[in-house]
């Protein structure tokens, strides 16, 4: 299990971290008192066979909200070294007090300390003075001071570095032309230049995942030619906007119907992004629409 401790200054960009972890595919907590976590990494390594819960990648956020009880990360800490055994990371982030009052100035957020100590200034100091012994045994410390979100998730990547992760989601979804774009697509490609298998009644029951309607459009050059020259430009963007630090890029790929060549062309061309190493999530929205047009008893009307 790759197990992660996550903590450092308010307003240094934790929240940030923690959405990238998520991308990453960590199960993360947040404001996690220390005295917990010993019997929370127990839980989670013997996984649900064993009354627990099972997850690969855990990732706990310990700061000063946990305040009184803070004091116990040091001794939490050893108590997993010495019962759990697992190995882990302490990121501790960090800003310089002026970039961290003009976050807070800018959100409009109240510091977890302003109420004790009644500045904004003395907040911050005293979390430091709080956050000093933590911060001393951290395995990496960033300094977010003249970091945006981008450049933060770059450095929490190096850290957990893992040629398995990737914090993108892609989507590549087929869709009908006739019901709609999809509204949230980052990129369309129109499938409709391609023969419609729907007027060969042979052909029209079938949807692109058979291989009668395979078969048929990969008679047509410019079937192959379309889904290779699609994947190669969708495996070149997808790692930049990955390395920009972009969550999702969702690609639509209609035909009229949304039932033979999109789906087709989907299929083959998330088969290509998987071959190259890209992962992704295949949907269908149209497949199933107005199913008396794709029955035996309609061909006989």
């Amino acid at each position: 299990m790759e197990l992660l401790f996550l903590t450092g200054m308010s307003g240094a960009g934790k929240s940030a971290a923690v959405r990238y972890l998520e991308d990453c595919g960590y199960f993360c907590m947040d404001n996690v008192p220390p005295y917990v976590l010993p019997d929370l990494v127990k839980s989670f390594l013997r996984g649900r066979n064993g009354e627990g819960f099972s997850t690969p990648k855990l990732a706990f956020v310990v700061d000063i909200r946990s305040q009184e009880y803070l004091d116990g990360f040091d001794e939490a800490l050893a108590q997993i070294d010495e019962e759990v055994g697992c190995p882990y990371k302490v990121v501790f982030l960090e800003a310089s007090d002026t970039v961290l009052i003009s976050r807070y100035q800018q959100t409009r957020r109240k510091h977890p300390l302003a109420a004790k100590t009644g500045s904004l200034t003395q907040a911050i100091s005293e979390e430091r003075k709080m956050l000093e012994n933590i911060r001393a045994i951290a395995t990496f410390v960033v300094d977010t001071s003249f970091m945006k979100d981008n450049a933060l998730c770059k450095a929490i990547g190096e850290i957990i570095r893992d040629e398995d992760i990737q914090s993108i989601l892609v989507v590549v979804e087929s869709f009908g032309f006739k019901y709609g774009l999809p509204v949230d697509c980052d990129y369309v490609f129109d499938a409709r230049f391609l023969p419609n298998p729907f007027y060969l009644p042979q052909l029209k029951n079938y949807t692109g995942k058979d291989e009668p309607i395979a078969e048929y459009l990969e008679g047509f050059p410019e079937t192959d030619e379309f889904n290779h020259m699609t994947s190669e430009l969708l495996k070149f963007v997808i790692p930049a906007y990955e390395k920009e630090g972009k969550g999702s890029v969702h690609i639509g790929i209609g035909c009229t119907g949304g039932r033979h060549r999109s789906v087709y062309c989907t299929e083959t061309i998330a088969r290509k992004l998987k071959e190259g190493g890209i992962k992704c999530i295949v949907t269908h929205r149209d497949i199933d629409k107005e199913p008396h047009r794709y029955s035996k008893k309609a061909d006989e009307v």
